[in-house]
């Protein structure tokens, strides 16, 4: 006698089914039903899925909205200006420009060997670049790496800048 190919499945979801397992070798249809029945069927399946991406965009869109109330109000406590771009790229460049000094302000000063005078005039520096693609491109930066960054971003011979941000 022949393994059975259709196996009736009741999912943890309480939904019950016949499945073709005939494309599975015959000794291994008995352990992959067993396995389907702590499975929620396929329309559950889907419409769980469905509400766990709705709930990580609400929850990605809170945390955005959180770090960007955050990082508008760093910038007001600083006095650092507004940034010129598009309304997307000021938001993202404002959050940007808060992560990056936020880190190099860690990494130099209260980790490293950087004066609180050293900081004050890379931080006045950086109250002069004010194009948020400027902030969205040094977002990976390396905090070692800022003062001479921003000391190329405000030479006065630079060519064009890039104007897509």
């Amino acid at each position: 006698m022949a393994v059975k190919t259709i196996w009736k499945i009741t999912h943890s979801c309480g939904h019950q089914g016949e499945r073709d397992l005939s494309d599975r070798a015959a000794d291994r249809r008995a352990g992959f039903a067993e396995w389907l029945t702590r499975q929620a069927c396929t329309d559950c399946w889907r419409a769980a899925r469905e509400g766990d991406e709705q709930d990580q965009a609400a929850w990605l869109a809170a945390k955005r909205a959180e770090e960007q109330a955050e990082s508008e109000a760093w910038s007001v406590q600083y006095q650092m200006p507004p940034l010129e771009g598009t309304e997307r790229a000021v938001g993202w460049g404002v959050r940007c420009r808060h992560q990056v000094l936020a880190a190099a302000y860690t990494a130099l000063v209260l980790e490293g060997e950087t004066s609180e005078t050293a900081w004050g005039e890379i931080e006045e520096t950086s109250r002069t670049v004010t194009r948020a693609g400027w902030w969205i491109d040094q977002r990976s930066s390396e905090p070692d790496d800022l003062a001479e960054l921003l000391q190329a971003a405000t030479e006065t011979d630079r060519p064009t800048e890039n104007p897509h941000f």
